[in-house]
């Protein structure tokens, strides 16, 4: 399933892609206390999202070394999924390290088209994708993530569908 999704990507860096959603899938799935959780994450060009954003509330991940906000971190995992809870944009660079959370992407694009039912944290992954060379990647309440490219929807994961093609490809249980 992700070589579909990766096959339509321009990332620099897929590994770094495919472990992004990775945690989007298990935020999806696993929610916080039984309660669906939205979020909003970024992928690579993460300067460039910066300067079209600002921050909600004073950034949760500032000042921490980088060793401690890259993706490949089980302990940002565990801490990721505690933060998502809060409002705002989490913006990971090229290389899979968290540059910033809580943000406020402010892309004003006005000729992003988005099926019916989409909200505004998907319109914010489409705009951002738009003005900059960066993927937007929404958790959606209704527990689908969904990735933004150039505007565009590139793809959606049902986390159980996921799961179950990781098992068929890996044989993990």
């Amino acid at each position: 399933m992700f070589d579909k999704i990766s096959s339509k990507l321009h990332a620099s860096h897929p590994d770094v892609c495919e472990r992004i959603l990775e945690l989007a899938v298990e935020i999806a799935r696993e929610g916080r206390e039984g309660r669906r959780i939205g979020t909003l994450l970024t992928v690579g060009d993460a300067e460039n999202v910066l300067s079209h954003s600002r921050p909600l509330i004073l950034d949760p991940i500032a000042l921490h070394p980088p060793a401690a906000r890259t993706i490949w971190s089980e302990n940002l995992r565990g801490t990721l999924k505690e933060l998502v809870q809060l409002d705002g944009a989490f913006i990971f660079d090229d290389q899979g390290t968290l540059v910033a959370g809580c943000r406020y992407l402010d892309a004003k694009v006005s000729n992003v088209e988005l099926p019916m039912g989409f909200g505004s944290r998907h319109l914010a992954a489409a705009s951002i994708s738009t003005v900059t060379s960066a993927i937007g990647i929404v958790v959606s309440e209704s527990a689908i993530v969904r990735i933004f490219e150039d505007g565009s929807l590139i793809g959606d994961i049902i986390p159980e569908l996921w799961l179950l093609n990781r098992e068929q490809v890996f044989g993990k249980a």
